[in-house]
């Protein structure tokens, strides 16, 4: 068998219900979210941190996907190690997209830096405070849309059946089993 039982990934990952295929799922539907997000960006109707969200989003799948792959294959399947290598790549590649799109972040802000030179005292102070308060809005608007972000993953983890919804529909982590209630076959129990 694998390097771990169904159950055990299963409860530490209830997101893959359907193991290789919901794995192999996700790694094609996170490459197809990168191109479109590419092309968006390209069109410059999109933003540069999709593109860096894409490329996490593919690096986990893969990285899902070896752990159910781990599930299913032998310990020393040659398919395992290769399925392994190809995902180190993965990253890897995941890595320089994040690198350059950072990069090229950065060479756009360079474009936009701001010339001060010909402000007054007073103008300067007006442009100061202008800016903080659209630091304060943004940081407002930030914590909010973390808020709604871990709002998502509990609703996520609800419906992959890791949270209990209470009566008054807060998620809560679903219990652990409980080791004694698991029984052992009837050919591993011993008499």
């Amino acid at each position: 068998q694998g390097a771990a039982t169904t159950q055990e990934f299963y409860a530490k990952n209830s997101r893959w219900t359907e193991g290789l295929i919901s794995a192999s799922k996700a790694v094609g539907w996170g490459a197809t979210q990168l191109v479109e997000a590419a092309d968006r960006v390209v069109l410059h109707t999109g933003k540069y941190e999709e593109l860096i969200v894409c490329s996490h989003e593919i690096a986990a799948s893969t990285a899902q996907l070896v752990a159910a792959s781990k599930v299913k294959a032998e310990k020393s399947s040659k398919n395992l190690v290769r399925l392994q290598e190809c995902s180190r790549n993965v990253n890897e590649m995941a890595a320089n997209v994040v690198a350059s799109t950072k990069s090229g972040q950065e060479q756009i802000e360079e474009k936009d830096t701001m010339d001060f030179s010909g402000m007054s005292l007073i103008k300067l102070k007006k442009e100061e405070m202008e800016t903080q308060v659209r630091v304060r809005e943004l940081e407002k608007r930030l914590e909010g849309e973390r808020v709604r972000l871990g709002e998502l993953r509990k609703q996520h983890y609800a419906l992959a059946g890791t949270y209990d919804t209470a009566e008054d529909g807060e998620a809560k982590p679903a219990p652990a089993p409980r080791r004694g209630i698991l029984k052992k076959p009837p050919l591993a129990q011993k008499p």
